[in-house]
């Protein structure tokens, strides 16, 4: 992988994008322009995050995920689904028709991701514990969130806390198990449910590792609609799943908001929604607070409840869960021969396996690899400003007026593809109507400016 981009699962179909600019608009990273009339997405601002994917109004911007016929390459099919998925369902569904439908569909395994969090809870106190001096630690589990500091915050990306997140621990401890059993790696297909984009990019791009454990990635919205058809035709609950058993209260909990805070000690903060993330952390980078002990933060309203993947209410999908943490059902698990060990079972190992590489820093705001050209460029960024309206229209084709002017020094737009600027060059003669209506055209299409051409009548 390139050490300027990343892997993104998120793709802007330019046959259906008609150049609305709502992707825009919405982008956390300013990482989407519009030129020629279509959404053009700059890679290395982006974090697949998804808010363009929730806003587009023609379906435009796709997920890019595997097939789900992927898994029949592999003897040993394993669906690593994180509780929300269970969550999507109506209470009246239960957890063994759900799983007994997915073995019906191919997979020969089942292994909620959550079972990880026994692990990681110790991992997590432990390295606070050896780390007293770098505060507030930032949690590891959303990548849309690591990939937004590299970007955005690189000044914090040593406050991440260097310790693979719920995903990563389980995938772990099955191709473990199945070694212990003598069966061959390649024998193993390990296929993540996702409920969002970022958990896509991060298992095809891992940061932190060289690569990941996971085989593949399925589309959450994808597989809920496909397990729910098939529960609703034939109520079936028969099947000998392969389980561990039942998550704890706390791991149940865990990919919602103020599950992972809730369970570490001192003064620990969970912070959800993408706008919201970026608020506190400049809080933190400008030094407004400096006594908190441990951030959580998740991209999505109700973090993965509330995934762009996902299909159910976000705030009934945590009720439920909620619901299953408190009022699980005590019946013995039926027991499958081929179902999984406790996770506990290999704690040593996973802890001494569980650390990350050091998270490196992708600013966006580098302008040059040159620090004293950087300056320059800086200094050139503020002068334009002070030209612009700095009113943000995005009729220049950027989000913002700041935006532009760093496209112009990267020598990535004109400073003229400003309408307020344009109109000045009018009215001084050194640029006509025709070569307005044109830049225009360069920006939002020749169709969408054409159009405007005749107003006789309105």
């Amino acid at each position: 992988m390139d050490n300027n981009t990343f892997h993104h699962a998120l793709k802007i179909r330019e046959d259906l994008c008609i150049g609305c600019s709502h992707c825009m608009n919405v982008c956390p990273t300013e990482a989407i322009r519009v030129k020629n009339g279509k959404s053009v997405l700059i890679a290395e601002k982006c974090i697949d995050c998804g808010e363009c994917f929730r806003v587009c109004p023609v379906s435009a911007i796709i997920i890019d995920h595997d097939d789900f016929n992927r898994i029949f390459d592999y003897k040993y099919r394993v669906a690593l689904i994180p509780s929300v998925f269970t969550g999507q369902f109506p209470d009246e569904i239960s957890e063994k028709q759900i799983h007994s439908v997915m073995m019906e569909l191919g997979f020969t395994h089942i292994y909620e991701v959550e079972n990880g969090v026994e692990i990681l809870v110790d991992a997590i106190n432990k390295y606070a514990e050896q780390n007293p001096v770098q505060r507030p630690l930032i949690s590891s589990f959303c990548p849309a969130v690591i990939r937004l500091i590299q970007v955005k915050f690189p000044s914090l990306v040593d406050n991440i806390i260097r310790v693979k997140p719920p995903l990563d621990i389980s995938a772990g401890f099955i191709i473990r198990e199945f070694a212990g059993s003598g069966i061959p790696a390649e024998e193993v297909g390990i296929f993540y449910v996702t409920p969002c984009a970022a958990k896509i990019a991060a298992i095809k791009d891992p940061v932190g590792e060289s690569s990941s454990s996971i085989s593949g990635v399925i589309n959450m919205d994808f597989l809920f609609s496909k397990v729910l058809r098939q529960v609703k035709q034939k109520k079936s609950d028969t099947c000998a799943i392969p389980t561990s058993g039942e998550l704890t209260a706390r791991a149940t909990c865990w990919t919602l908001t103020n599950g992972e805070a809730s369970q570490l000690s001192g003064r620990c903060l969970a912070i959800d929604e993408i706008h919201n993330v970026i608020e506190f952390l400049e809080k933190i980078e400008n030094e407004e607070l400096n006594d908190i002990d441990y951030l959580e933060l998740r991209a999505c309203d109700e973090s993965c409840a509330g995934g762009v993947l996902t299909t159910s209410n976000r705030f009934l999908t945590a009720d439920r869960l909620r619901n299953r943490a408190t009022n699980r059902d005590k019946a013995p698990v039926q027991k499958h021969p081929e179902g999984f060990r406790d996770i506990s079972s290999e704690k040593q190992f996973l802890e001494d396996n569980i650390s990350i590489d050091p998270i490196k820093p992708r600013s966006i705001l580098m302008l040059d690899e040159n620090m004293a050209e950087a300056m320059k460029k800086m200094d050139r960024v503020n002068r334009i400003m002070m030209l612009l309206p700095m009113v943000d229209c995005g009729i220049c084709g950027a989000p913002s007026c700041q935006a532009l002017a760093q496209d112009i020094v990267q020598n990535n737009a004109k400073i003229h593809q400003c309408i307020f600027i344009q109109k000045i060059l009018e009215q001084k003669g050194e640029m006509s109507l025709e070569e307005g209506v044109s830049v225009m055209q360069d920006i939002w299409g020749f169709s969408k400016t054409n159009k405007y051409r005749d107003l006789k009548g309105i």
